[in-house]
């Protein structure tokens, strides 16, 4: 459906179809603390967090290995070189308004949220409608009695929807909050010209329920990191056209310097929080195997894979400057043995990682191919635990933009929560990136959050059946590999033609239901 039509019949069905749960209990007020049965030593008791998650991806998708045989290159080049398997594919007959609304009127019935219950909703996007009205004023049709509802689209590439996430948090956290619910809107169609990059091309949906006494919860939300800076890695600066100009080694190299400031600033927030200082023995320090989980921004997957060596890589490179410090402490305690050549020795490598990586500038080692096997070989069964289920639907719904690292946190729910592996008191860091640049990471806390009664509570196992993600992506039409170029040129000459317009893109029996 349109996002017009859409509008209106997935409004009329809120306002008709749901019954309007009972006024929110104000025992669930900003004043209430609950307490976690696997108790964290830090955090203001509110544990604001993720409440639900809800997915929409196009019905339709395209085999990385068929698409591999009808672009005419080596077979294992977008499935091994990219580490992808599928890519979701729609035409001109969905927009991100109409993915929107759908998704987000899928969070509502699944849970039975009272849309009067949400006082804030803010999307996050890059894929834009129209350049002045927002995503957040079409949702509001799915809120017929409630117009007391705060943010707004937020833009910046792929990080647009982290930024509406973290606005949420805050609002939730702070004393603005009146009780209510926030829902966070992450939507995009991932379009490319022809070239490299079109493989990686995908679409899909994330909203996010946010509240407190959450069962993944920002516990102590003083746990995160920012990266900030200005590159043109990726823009898009032809409003008449939905493709970016791409400097693909630029934009992976941007990724890289993102996540590794973050991921040095997260471990020192960290370590400092838990009073671990430079002297502490190795294992105290947060490590890239300190979380039970991660979730990456995934544009495709074997970005992912090399970006969580890299941490395996900053590890090294910390703990190599840290036996620096206490070699030069020891020297200065023990100036006979200085003076006897003993105790000089540069502390050895860690692992099979080259000794001179551990000290040249890190620029100088993004295009190091024996670095990167090294660090691929070191990080393998650790990237299999801790990455692999947060990554298993991008792999085969391909990249969404904003949506990729809520896909990411999605999946692991669908995955791991279904094993029920995900218990409390285990973690999960969150890395977003979004070009031009701004990045962030933050941890989750895994929780069983406890009900005093009268407020409602939300557990990771519900979510996990609700959300059957896997299951549903098991239901997709796969169709031939020229469907992405039609699907893209009806997308194009949307945007040439404007309004108004009739979508031409077959849909007949190709989509999925606007509700459940």
């Amino acid at each position: 459906m349109t996002s017009h039509t859409g509008a209106m019949a997935v409004g009329a069905t809120v306002a008709g179809g749901i019954a309007l749960r009972q006024a929110f209990n104000r025992s669930n007020s900003k004043d209430t603390k609950t307490t976690a049965s696997t108790t964290t030593p830090r955090g203001n008791g509110k544990n604001v967090g993720i409440l639900a998650l809800e997915v929409y991806t196009p019905r339709t998708y395209i085999s990385q290995t068929a698409l591999e045989e009808h672009s005419g290159v080596s077979a294992g080049r977008y499935t091994l070189g990219l580490g992808q398997e599928g890519l979701a594919v729609t035409g001109d007959a969905e927009d991100v308004n109409s993915m929107a609304l759908t998704v987000t009127h899928s969070l509502l019935e699944k849970y039975n949220i009272d849309p009067n219950s949400i006082g804030r909703l803010e999307v996050g996007t890059e894929t834009l409608v129209d350049k002045s009205k927002s995503t957040k004023t079409v949702l509001m049709d799915l809120f017929p009695n409630n117009t007391d509802i705060e943010g707004a689209t937020v833009i910046n590439a792929c990080y647009g929807g982290t930024s509406a996430l973290l606005n949420a948090f805050n609002w939730v956290e702070s004393d603005a909050w009146d009780g209510r619910y926030a829902i966070v809107v992450a939507v995009d169609i991932a379009t490319y010209a022809r070239g490299p990059a079109r493989p990686t091309c995908g679409a899909g949906a994330v909203a996010v329920l946010v509240g407190r006494n959450a069962p993944l919860a920002l516990v102590d939300p003083r746990e995160r990191a920012t990266h900030a800076s200005n590159v043109y890695d990726f823009f898009k600066p032809d409003h008449s056209v939905e493709y970016p100009v791409v400097n693909g080694a630029l934009s992976q190299e941007c990724y890289y310097r993102a996540l590794e400031d973050c991921y040095s600033k997260f471990c020192d927030r960290v370590d400092r929080l838990n009073g671990v200082v430079e002297e502490s023995a190795d294992k105290e320090h947060f490590n890239a195997e300190s979380a039970d989980y991660f979730v990456f921004h995934a544009p495709y997957n074997k970005l992912v894979q090399k970006s969580y060596g890299r941490m395996h890589f900053m590890d090294a490179r910390r703990k190599h400057a840290r036996g620096l410090v206490r070699k030069d402490s020891e020297e200065k305690k023990d100036e006979e043995d200085q003076q006897q050549g003993e105790n000089t020795k540069p502390p050895q490598s860690p692992g099979l990682i080259a000794k001179e990586c551990l000290t040249k500038p890190i620029e100088e080692t993004y295009s190091d191919k024996a670095l990167e096997g090294t660090l691929k070989s070191i990080s393998k069964a650790s990237y299999s635990q801790r990455l692999s289920d947060a990554n298993a639907a991008s792999k085969i719904v391909g990249n969404t933009y904003t949506a990729s690292v809520f896909l990411g946190l999605a999946s692991l729910v669908d995955k791991a929560g279904s094993r029920g592996d995900l218990t409390a008191g285990k973690t999960a860091v969150v890395f977003s990136y979004g070009s031009g640049a701004l990045a962030t990471m933050y941890r989750l806390h895994l929780r069983d959050p406890t009900s005093n009664g009268s407020d409602r509570v939300f557990t990771i196992d519900d979510m996990a059946k609700k959300l059957d993600l896997s299951a549903r992506l098991a239901t997709r039409e796969e169709v031939h590999p020229q469907e992405l170029d039609l699907a893209l040129e009806t997308r194009a000459r949307m945007h040439r033609g404007g309004a108004p317009y009739s979508p031409v893109y077959p849909t007949i029996g190709r989509m999925f239901p606007g509700k459940s």
